[in-house]
């Protein structure tokens, strides 16, 4: 039997907070089990629940990894004139693959594929891939497709999810989920920007919230002057 993998991530749309992808693995004749536990699309489950998921897992799985990357690298990438936040997920599942490949073999790869043109992004992966695959999926909502996607999809969830949890331990205070729409969010930013002239490291300066919330400072500034 194949030995199957699957790549998803968590935390694209926040402008708070890293984004975590993650890689798991697992024998084919085993891929009933991840159906029996109730293994779904992590935003389709409550967080309690991803939370015990995410340990029954990592007794089931062959092997997972997950890297975590941060606001800095996130905004390099959007403002660069020669990538996008597409390009730097696909580079980060090139490390995530040719990482496990030197743990564990692959023999089935399924991704779950956020830009619109799937064949570039699939073309773009076996270009750079040193590794070559017998078989390689991309797909548009492949977590809920390809229960390995769902366990990727869990693990990148509950991984980013302690990020958050860890930064708002650090500050001593709830931002909220990160999300542009929630007010909390906006509260949080709107009031630290403030307060200290500049945002924290743990935010992302490209997102047009963060943007907009800067300008708006500085015209009151004017404004007042």
């Amino acid at each position: 039997m194949p030995i199957i993998a699957g790549i998803d991530e968590a935390g694209r749309g926040p402008v708070i907070g890293p984004l975590v992808m993650a890689i798991t693995v697992i024998d084919a004749e085993k891929e009933a089990i991840l159906r029996e536990l109730g293994i779904k699309d992590s935003k389709q489950l409550s967080p309690n629940r991803r939370c015990v998921l995410f340990e029954e897992l990592k007794t089931v799985l062959l092997n997972y990894k997950f890297v975590i990357i941060p606001p800095g690298e996130i905004d390099s990438a959007v403002n660069a004139g020669n990538t996008n936040l597409n390009w730097l997920e696909a580079d980060k599942s090139i490390e995530l693959i040719e990482l496990m490949m030197k743990e564990t073999k692959i023999d089935e790869l399924y991704i779950d594929c956020p830009s619109t043109n799937i064949k570039s992004y699939l073309n773009y992966l076996k270009k750079h891939l040193k590794i070559k695959l017998s078989c390689m999926i991309a797909e548009h909502k492949a977590d809920i497709t390809y229960p390995i996607v769902s366990a990727a999809s869990i693990i990148a969830k509950v991984s980013r999810d302690r990020e958050i949890q860890n930064i708002q331990e650090q500050c001593q205070i709830n931002f909220g989920s990160g999300y542009t729409s929630d007010d909390r969010t906006i509260a949080f930013l709107r009031d630290w920007i403030k307060e200290h002239k500049e945002f924290p490291e743990f935010v992302r300066l490209s997102w047009s919230t963060a943007r907009n919330l800067l300008n708006e400072v500085k015209q009151t500034k004017l404004d007042n002057f």
